[in-house]
């Protein structure tokens, strides 16, 4: 300990900007794997896309507006995406209202999002006229469903192998429907800010 006081400033100086360092490495270190790790889902989530629209407001044809995290153009239409990061064991059904999540001694709940999701891809519909609109929850590695999948609802692993990746530059007529629809969707939309919910992760 007398050691220590003994230190002359310049030697505390160092001590002090050795810590500071260190921590600003593991800081950067931990926002790097994170953004890696958004990075990838986002990939994931778009692989299945030729086009795609990322954190939109839709029109809900009352003067209001949903937020959706991704809107997907696929071989099939377009595709509603609601994004959900939850770690645990989730249990959840098609009747239940509250779906509960179970993570060792942490247990919490959150509305079944199926509702919700009808609601977006309702109101895609309505502004992107004749093309077919579907909608899925997609969940991310982190969480499971020991009983089951409830409707709509997906794992981040198998969206691709649902809706799989096509040649987009075909001159057939249905993708240049695809592709009208399309852009007038793109123009209704609006970017949004909204806060993210507790079981989502918002991507760059």
């Amino acid at each position: 300990m007398e050691e220590l006081q003994k230190l002359p400033p310049l030697a505390w100086l160092l001590i002090a900007a050795a810590a500071v360092l260190g921590f600003l490495l593991f800081w950067a270190w931990t926002w790097y794997r994170r953004y890696r790790a958004r990075k990838a889902l986002h990939a994931a989530v778009t692989s299945c896309a030729a086009d795609h629209v990322l954190d939109s407001l839709v029109p809900d044809g009352m003067g209001g507006s949903f937020h959706i995290d991704y809107l997907l153009l696929t071989l099939r239409g377009v595709v509603v995406i609601d994004l959900r990061d939850v770690k645990g064991n989730i249990f959840g059904g098609d009747q239940m209202v509250e779906w509960t999540v179970m993570d060792g001694a942490r247990r919490f709940t959150f509305t079944n999002p199926q509702s919700a999701l009808y609601d977006r891809i309702a109101a895609v519909k309505a502004v992107a006229g004749d093309v077919p609109v579907e909608g899925r929850i997609v969940f991310t590695r982190r969480g499971r469903f020991p009983k089951g999948l409830p409707k709509w609802t997906l794992m981040i692993d198998a969206l691709r192998a649902e809706f799989p990746a096509a040649d987009f530059e075909s001159p057939a007529e249905t993708i240049a429907r695809f592709r009208e629809s399309w852009q007038r969707l793109r123009e209704a939309v609006k970017p949004s800010h909204m806060t993210a919910h507790p079981t989502k992760l918002r991507v760059p």
